[in-house]
């Protein structure tokens, strides 16, 4: 079937069975079903549903469509063909240089649920704190899970917290694995970028038995191999002659996986099992460090030196459960899920320079120096795990009009836990003598600044191993009170073991006014849970301050010591209402085309704060000093040795708005060619509607700047459309895809001068030729026209661009690596 036309049926077949939402896992039927029917969806409690039922949004990418874009990745893939999705692309941002954030309606990773196979995803232990997009969240790792093992996606564009919980407020990815076991697929498939770097390797095999007489189990087994790419100009401003210093582009990795998903019968049910392990391996950078930079050691680095991160992400899980009828027209689901991340951080080309220069006499500091730091160093690791109890029930009662009242409720128990483990003592420590009360000065004769220089490491102070549980019930209600009036309720309550309780609901309705058109809606309120991450969060790193100088920063953890001297209290759930209306048209089986508007406000929204740094001039108008009582900024971050602070906290609402079009149009011609043309359109604005701050120190504006305000509102683009057609004939096939980016801007770097980059158009063309029914080659191009995002300002951007940062930084939502080329064999047997 063409690729355009298997998601127009698919979505139309399983909109409706999504959109209700809080049953976790498909009924067993017991009577026979068409392909469709048999697919598993999560929300399916209504046997038989059919397109003319859907009240949400839902959209559907197939096993062939992702294989036409020619990419290797989850978060790639989605960011090519679902406009409402997000996956930013940043550079020299620790360990989000290997583990990019995914958003949905251009909220926050963590404000948009995973599921797998129905079943929620575990998230990743890694926060992103730099000043990239989701800043201050920790979301799901979408890229840990292969390509090669996935039968179809499923985007619910619609907030769903009432019906799977927290983290579902801008919608819902649910990712369905493949059953097949009737052969196995082997691909291969090469690519480079134009500018001759970026070299991917990738390879899978995806496999399927049977098990007993109707059991299966699949297995898929992938890995792939990446080069850096680097798109950074000279640095005329730290280096003569000029020179590249930096790595700006994609960070050099290694992944690896292995997937399985199986059912068994059991009794009159099925016994399922799913899961699997991915492992991949980061090599990154940090900041330059000048020669006469206080951060470096002539002796090691005479031309200075670039701090080299190498990542580990170790990711896992299994899914076990049980699921069978309950007489004639209830059925009932039991099962346990286990995730756990693990983000390894190891500094290398690099160096300590408080160990380094470290007195000879401790009596005398002034007797010399001698070299000890080792250049490399483990720096720590973040461990993050979850285990989630389901146990659903799905069935029908007595209704009006003959039409029964479908109903799914059940119970939910998670546990997480979020674990810091300390780094080497070499990666966090003010030398080997501090505690002797010795000062040790670098180079320059300033104090010399502790841990190994890129990434210093977690040290005891912040190392955790704590977590929490909550426990949910939910009720979920639909039914038609006319032939053409559809319409479903869904309440929930949650308990967290932190902060209490919560109730949320969602009411969703569709009327057909004739066969080709009808009206749906949602309204529904939600809330999110502060993350274990961002409850147990803290670090000590070097950054760039608002005079973009290399200063010492804490990222002190929630209720602490340095939060409660600001007055900042613990933190609490976000809440939102969030409501949709749409128009399906459908006037025949060629032609479909839905518009909905949706709309979701935020209420005391988690954020990461802006710096908080000492003042330069205290309450009374003199320069601060230590004696000063009238500077409490720095009367709270001088006696902990830090030039600046981040803290997490509920201070702001937010707006978001927006519109999604989907046109489906598919012809068939007189000599058996068909032509399948999709438009996806995605428009949405953000506005920060309120800052409050809890604290008598800072301002609501201190504690969130305008650069934060920027980066919420304009970081992410505002416009997103897909455009694609796709042409079948015989044994070939041609697929041509235009994605525009809208414009996006930040003042991360330039705080008071926001850098935009304009909206940009990538063009993407693939052709395959099928030899026979085994065999396949695909020869394509993903931005074949070299497009690249705009160049950063070299006046109003400085120094940036003086230091190599060409094309921007924290926002680009497509990178800047440039036109790639790429080859692909698929082989069946």
């Amino acid at each position: 079937m063409p690729v355009a036309t298997q998601r127009h049926r698919l979505t139309l077949a399983i909109a409706a069975t999504f959109a209700a939402g809080a049953f976790a896992a498909p009924a067993v039927q017991a009577q026979d079903a068409t392909t469709l029917d048999r697919i598993e969806v999560v929300g399916s409690r209504v046997l038989g549903r059919t397109a003319e039922d859907t009240a949400a949004p839902v959209d559907i990418i197939s096993a062939e469509e992702i294989r036409t874009t020619g990419a290797m990745e989850v978060g790639q893939i989605l960011q090519m063909l679902e406009p409402s999705f997000n996956f930013s692309r940043t550079f020299v941002s620790d360990g989000t240089d290997i583990l990019r954030p995914a958003t949905l309606r251009a909220l926050g990773p963590d404000q948009v649920l995973v599921l797998v196979n129905g079943k929620r995803r575990h998230q990743q232990a890694l926060v992103n704190v730099q000043q990239t997009i989701g800043r201050g969240s920790a979301g799901t790792d979408i890229n840990a899970i292969p390509v090669s093992a996935i039968e179809r996606i499923e985007v619910l564009r619609d907030g769903a917290a009432a019906q799977y919980g927290s983290d579902a407020i801008s919608g819902v990815i649910n990712i369905i694995l493949k059953k097949q076991t009737d052969h196995t697929e082997v691909s291969v498939e090469g690519l480079q970028y134009y500018a001759g770097d970026g070299e991917m390797l990738h390879g899978s095999v995806n496999t399927g038995f049977k098990l007993g007489g109707d059991g299966f189990i699949n297995l898929s087994a992938e890995a792939r191999n990446r080069n850096e790419t680097n798109r950074a100009g000279p640095d005329s401003l730290r280096v003569d002659p000029p020179r590249v210093t930096q790595r700006l582009g994609d960070a050099d990795a290694k992944d690896y996986y292995l997937w399985f998903n199986s059912g068994l019968p059991v009794g009159n049910g099925e016994l399922y099992a799913f899961g699997g392990l991915s492992r991949r391996e980061g090599d990154s950078s940090g900041f330059f460090r000048s020669a006469g930079d206080n951060r470096t050691v002539p002796d090691l680095y005479p031309d200075g030196f670039l701090p080299n991160i190498l990542t580990t992400v170790d990711d896992g899980s299994i899914a076990v459960g049980y699921r069978a009828p309950l007489g004639d027209i209830w059925d009932w689901d039991i099962s346990i899920n286990h995730g756990r991340s693990k983000f390894g951080f190891e500094e290398s080309n690099s160096v300590n320079v408080s160990w380094w220069y470290e007195p000879i006499d401790p009596t005398d500091p002034s007797a010399g120096i001698h070299g000890t730091s080792p250049t490399s160093a483990d720096t720590g690791t973040l461990e993050y795990d979850q285990t989630t109890f389901n146990l659903d029930f799905r069935g029908s009662v007595g209704g009006f009009n003959d039409e029964p009242i479908y109903l799914g409720t059940g119970l939910e128990y998670r546990r997480e836990n979020y674990a810091i483990r300390a780094g080497d003592p070499v990666s966090y420590t003010y030398g080997r003598t501090d505690d002797r009360g010795i000062d040790i000065v670098g180079q320059t004769g300033d104090t010399a600044q502790p841990g190994m220089q890129g990434f210093p490491g977690f040290s005891p102070r912040e190392a955790v191993d704590e977590g929490r549980h909550n426990v949910a019930v939910y009720l979920d209600a639909e039914t038609n009170l006319s032939e053409r009036f559809l319409l479903g309720a869904a309440a929930r309550w949650e308990d967290y073991s932190d902060f209490g309780s919560t109730v949320t609901g969602k009411l969703s309705a569709r009327f057909d006014a004739t066969d080709a058109f009808a009206i749906r809606g949602t309204v529904s309120s939600g809330f999110r849970a502060p993350g274990v991450q961002q409850l147990f969060y803290g670090q000590r790193s070097t950054n760039l301050n608002a005079a973009g100088v290399l200063t010492d920063t804490l990222t002190a953890r929630q209720d602490s010591d340095v939060t409660r001297a600001f007055g900042i209290e613990p933190l609490q759930e976000e809440t939102s209402t969030s409501g949709s209306l749409g128009l399906v048209f459908t006037p025949n089986d060629r032609f479909s085309l839905t518009v909905d508007v949706f709309r979701i406000d935020i209420d005391d929204r988690i954020i990461f704060s802006s710096n908080i740094q000492p003042e330069a001039v205290g309450n009374d108008g003199n320069p601060c000093a230590a004696d000063n009582a009238n500077c409490p900024i720095a009367a709270i971050l001088d006696p902990i040795g830090v030039g600046q602070v981040l803290f997490f906290t509920n201070a702001i609402d937010t707006r978001t708005t927006g519109v999604d079009v989907v046109a489906n149009h598919n012809t068939e011609f007189a000599g058996g060619s068909t032509l399948n043309l999709t438009a996806l359109l995605h428009f949405n604005k953000t506005e920060v509607t309120a800052r409050r701050s809890q604290s008598p120190i800072l301002s609501p504006e201190a504690l969130f700047d305008d650069t934060q305000v920027t980066l919420l509102e304009e970081g992410q683009p505002g416009e997103h459309h897909v455009l694609q057609a796709v042409w079948n004939k015989d044994a070939w096939q041609l697929t041509g895809r235009a994605n525009y980016y809208g414009s996006v801007a930040g003042e991360g770097f330039t705080p008071g001068l926001k850098q935009t980059w304009g909206g940009k158009t990538l063009f993407d063309m693939s052709v395959r030729y099928a030899f026979s029914d085994a065999l396949s080659l695909t020869v394509g191009g993903n931005n074949i026209f070299d497009e690249y995002p705009d160049k950063w300002d070299e006046v109003d951007g400085f120094p940036f661009p003086q230091l190599g940062f060409k094309y921007g930084w924290e926002t680009l939502p497509f990178g800047m690596n440039g036109g790639s080329y790429y080859v692909r064999v698929d082989y069946r047997f």
